[in-house]
């Protein structure tokens, strides 16, 4: 009797057993596919504002721009926002301070892309693919829902002797190269400048009497390198950043992107703020 009890208790403890190996790798194994990001990071996502402080269409588009990379609302996408200021608004009554023609030809280089031949503010492009009136948030969400699926190569920045004094801070870029390129194309190595918490009071113009409070202002940028969807080793570069005299350190960010010539899709993206001591 008691072999027999023994017997029994060993069959029970073996399929508990079993039952619990079981049990543990089916809920391994199904986290990941649940999640849909087997290490939780996100896909960082491109996020453009091609605006003016002369366009009175402009400030709620800003604000949801703001918005969008301050609370992060789309899962599985690390928005990453660049808000560039057109001059083609600065001959109706007021100078935008933070424009540049360099963004109003980035704007026409997309139409170009896009076969259209007409620039508009504010106009929202969602790595580099898809277009569309920057104040609507429904179609902000679904471009960067759509866009956060999409494989990118990881970027790495790490800033190199930067100290709360420095004025030029070398920083290391490193990007990991994929396959998804279209084949036989190019792309572009980019570093922008970007600074929060800016603030303009406006006097003439369409928007006079406003006081804007702005948020991604592309101070700065410029292309660091090239790359080839035939290159099989990352891309390495180490630019300079210089402080001009009139950006706040504790406000500034650098964003490095990759971007096809052709197609002006987003290949990869990455971000990093300035050291503050």
């Amino acid at each position: 009797m008691k072999l027999w009890i023994g017997l029994v208790l060993m069959v029970v403890g073996l399929m508990l057993f079993s039952a619990g190996f079981v049990h543990k790798g089916r809920m391994t194994a199904a986290s990941p596919q649940a999640s849909g990001q087997p290490d939780g990071r996100r896909t960082p996502v491109l996020v453009e504002l091609f605006t003016s402080e002369g366009c009175s269409s402009c400030p709620p588009a800003d604000v949801l721009l703001a918005r969008l990379e301050k609370t992060q609302p789309v899962a599985g996408a690390q928005i990453i926002a660049l808000k560039e200021h057109v001059d083609y608004w600065n001959h109706l009554g007021w100078r935008d301070p933070f424009s540049s023609a360099q963004f109003s030809e980035r704007q026409s280089s997309y139409a170009q892309a896009f076969r259209t031949d007409q620039v508009y503010t504010p106009q929202m492009i969602v790595d580099g693919q898809t277009e569309f009136v920057g104040s609507g948030e429904r179609d902000a969400r679904e471009a960067i829902t759509r866009a956060a699926r999409a494989p990118k190569a990881a970027v790495h920045l790490e800033w190199r002797q930067d100290s709360a004094a420095a004025r030029a801070i070398p920083l290391d870029v490193r990007v990991e190269w994929i396959a998804q390129a279209t084949p036989g194309g190019s792309a572009e190595v980019y570093l922008a400048t970007t600074e929060d918490n800016l603030h303009s009071d406006v006097l003439r113009g369409e928007n006079a009497g406003s006081r804007f409070d702005h948020f991604a202002v592309v101070r700065e940028l410029k292309r660091i390198g090239s790359v080839t969807p035939q290159a099989a080793a990352a891309f390495a570069a180490q630019p300079v950043v210089t402080i001009a005299d009139d950006w706040k350190r504790k406000n500034l960010r650098a964003v490095v992107f990759v971007q096809e010539s052709r197609s002006r899709r987003i290949l990869a993206a990455g971000t990093i703020p300035f050291a503050t001591r």
